[in-house]
């Protein structure tokens, strides 16, 4: 009906034109967020950390990327991420979204964000750094808790949690995973984390 409505008042080319405007500022949106948080690679975990002078810990991670990639400002926990944003199903996960494992025997415990291609970016624990992670790891699998996307109050920013995902994000990760840099500049390549289970006693949010 809509569809029939905006033909009989020939705005439907416009309505077009501004659907695939929004896809694009989603798709950008997506992509400075995700690219974002891999320019986090390496920094190592802070119990109660929010910066890369102090370290992350799971949760300042996500909201240190949020903010300063949207600016938008997410709770402090975990625990309190999950119920603050909008539940969605795994099968319609974006990149950007977070994604939630009950780590410590207790739900929401530990949250990261999703990359794309079943993968996501965290800190996880103790001794460890910001790295990346196939949810489709044991661990990771029998641990999921759920997805979560941030809905934002701001309608321009409402755009990034629409449906138009641009394949920009999938090729800004591929080029982050490909080349990285040591501290002395130098390119050195990526690779994935080892995929072989963390203690379960240190990971966790706070």
């Amino acid at each position: 009906m809509l569809g029939e409505l905006l033909q009989d008042r020939g705005l439907l080319g416009q309505a077009a034109q501004a659907g695939q405007r929004m896809g694009e500022r989603v798709g950008k949106a997506a992509s400075e967020l995700v690219v974002h948080a891999m320019g986090f690679l390496g920094v190592p975990y802070k119990l109660g950390g929010q910066s890369v002078e102090t370290g992350f810990d799971c949760s300042g991670f996500v909201r240190a990327v949020y903010e300063q990639t949207l600016g938008l400002v997410l709770p402090r926990t975990a625990h309190q991420q999950a119920t603050s944003t909008q539940n969605i199903a795994a099968t319609e996960l974006q990149p950007g979204d977070l994604v939630f494992f009950n780590t410590l025997r207790r739900s929401f415990s530990h949250v990261g964000i999703y990359i794309g291609e079943g993968r996501f970016i965290h800190s996880p624990r103790p001794g460890a750094e910001v790295r990346v992670e196939d949810m489709k790891v044991n661990y990771w699998r029998t641990r999921f808790d759920g997805a979560r996307r941030v809905v934002p109050a701001q309608p321009m920013d409402a755009a990034y949690v629409d449906r138009g995902f641009s394949a920009s994000v999938q090729t800004s990760v591929q080029g982050l995973a490909t080349s990285r840099t040591d501290d002395s500049g130098a390119a050195r390549p990526w690779t994935a984390s080892p995929t072989t289970a963390p203690n379960p006693l240190l990971l966790g949010d706070r």
